[in-house]
């Protein structure tokens, strides 16, 4: 792909934005080095989900249990000076024990019994819905409802979510008689769909070394509230070449059968490709990595990094890519390779 002539890029604004630019790196070296603190391996997963938290998405996590999941989401909000709640997901969980319910109170003054609502666990910055699958789709409806609205409605009321607001949503793939899997629709409205992998050989030592000791680590906040919001508006207003958006739309359309556009491998593997979103997200997760290099403008190779993560809960293998064994993730890294012709 050969860039195009057009009007140049918007500068972003003078020097606060620059000032802006330069500290989220500093952001971003920091919280790294707060969740080292704790968490051995998984760089790429912390960086993953400061990626979707600087572009406001969310964030699947799959992987089996004791890999750490909880901790470094609680961790990074504890670097974030932000409220945490976690949800346990269970088959019996109702809609309510997740954003909350009205109940009867008497008015001490009046005597009179009037309706209040108590807030559920939803009402917090950071939320870890763990086992997200484990719960009926009414329940796991109410928190994608608030996810992608940011507001929780009861009894005709409108309660607003306040910002930033993320959900790191976890799945475990070794148990799945019981659950109830995620259709792509509602997979859609995440932005990164993380695998976390077991640790090598020599951090497992580290592991199991360290937890033999008594630690109560504390960690110091790295950022507030406010600054994660400044930073997540930066990262919107940083401008994006036209190549790089054209190459992150060509590669969401190369997924989709019958266009002009579908790469070979799709032809011979993908029976539903990407939609628009990931175009979308393709662009702002390029934005936010390069917000968290310094950089004021990202790169394809931007593009490159966050397309597996952004591209494998929205693409269906057919039937031969399942009887050749293929993943979601080989079709992806096959089309990766092939669309660096296209550049």
């Amino acid at each position: 792909m050969t860039p195009t002539s057009s009007p140049p890029l918007p500068a972003l604004e003078a020097d606060r934005d620059v000032q802006l630019l330069s500290r989220a790196g500093e952001i971003a070296d920091q919280l790294r080095t707060a969740v080292e603190q704790r968490i051995v391996g998984q760089q790429h997963i912390v960086d993953s989900i400061l990626t979707a938290m600087m572009a406001n998405g969310h964030v699947l996590l799959v992987g089996v249990p004791g890999l750490a999941k909880t901790l470094i989401i609680s961790t990074l909000a504890e670097a974030l000076h932000l409220k945490f709640n976690r949800i346990q997901f269970t088959p019996d969980l109702m809609p309510t024990d997740i954003t909350g319910t009205e109940v009867i109170q008497e008015d001490k003054l009046t005597g009179e019994r009037v309706f209040r609502f108590v807030r559920g666990p939803i009402f917090a910055n950071i939320i870890l819905a763990d086992e997200i699958n484990r719960t009926p789709p009414k329940t796991q409806a109410a928190l994608l409802e608030a996810m992608q609205e940011r507001d929780v409605t009861a009894a005709g009321q409108t309660y607003h979510l306040d910002p930033p607001f993320f959900v790191l949503a976890t799945q475990n793939p070794i148990e799945q008689e019981g659950t109830y899997p995620l259709p792509e629709a509602q997979l859609d409205r995440f932005m990164f769909d993380l695998r976390i992998h077991y640790p090598d050989r020599v951090e497992e030592e580290k592991i199991a070394t360290l937890t033999q000791e008594v630690q109560d680590i504390p960690i110091e906040p790295v950022v507030h509230g406010s600054e994660i919001i400044e930073l997540q508006q930066l990262v919107r207003r940083i401008p994006v070449p036209p190549s790089i958006v054209g190459y992150a739309v060509r590669l969401a359309r190369s997924t989709r059968p019958g266009g002009d556009e579908q790469a070979d491998v799709a032809k011979r593997y993908i029976s539903w490709g990407a939609g628009p979103r990931a175009s979308q997200y393709l662009v702002l997760g390029a934005k936010a990595r390069a917000a968290f290099r310094g950089a004021p403008v990202p790169t394809m190779q931007d593009i490159h990094d966050i397309a597996p993560s952004i591209l494998a809960h929205r693409i269906v293998i057919n039937f031969d890519g399942e009887a050749e064994g293929l993943s979601t993730r080989d079709v992806i890294s096959e089309l990766l390779g092939e669309s660096r012709k296209w550049i």
